[in-house]
């Protein structure tokens, strides 16, 4: 998933993304969290900042900068938060959002990234709605990131 501390969506959903993510690992479901801005544009996104921002939600989950945002480029990344599931050989079978809250802090309503990626650990596969048609390339990817 790309997020960032700044974006108010992914504010509003931080606490529900953390739980989701933790539900999700109990299932065998990895995850982890990508921040692509240029910290000098975007101060309140820089590495203290973003362990700030961990701590204070309780993510279960690694965080890490793409400094040279070569990964969000690669992965077509073009908002906060973009969400990517992928299955156990890494072919990406979900492509969407967190849920239908937006700006909302709501409880309610169907936890689309969840459903889709219990569905794979379960079937490999996600509905027909939420896969691409193309894989993506996944070499080197890794390389321009910075884990904290």
């Amino acid at each position: 998933m790309f997020i960032c501390n700044h974006c108010p969506f992914v504010q509003t959903v931080a606490d529900k993304l953390a739980s989701d993510m933790k539900a999700l690992e109990k299932l065998g479901v990895g995850s982890i969290a990508i921040m692509s801005n240029a910290v000098e544009n975007y101060p309140e996104d820089s590495l203290p900042n973003m362990v700030k921002f961990k701590t204070e939600h309780s993510f279960p989950f690694p965080y890490v900068i793409d400094e040279t945002q070569a990964v969000a480029k690669e992965y077509g990344a073009v908002c906060t938060p973009d969400f990517f599931g992928f299955d156990a050989s890494l072919t990406l079978q979900y492509r969407g959002r967190l849920d239908a809250s937006g700006m909302q802090r709501t409880e309610d309503g169907r936890r689309e990234l969840f459903e889709a990626m219990k569905q794979i650990a379960e079937t490999g596969s996600a509905e027909p709605e939420h896969r691409l048609l193309n894989q993506m390339a996944r070499s080197g990817l890794v390389t321009t990131l910075t884990t904290i």
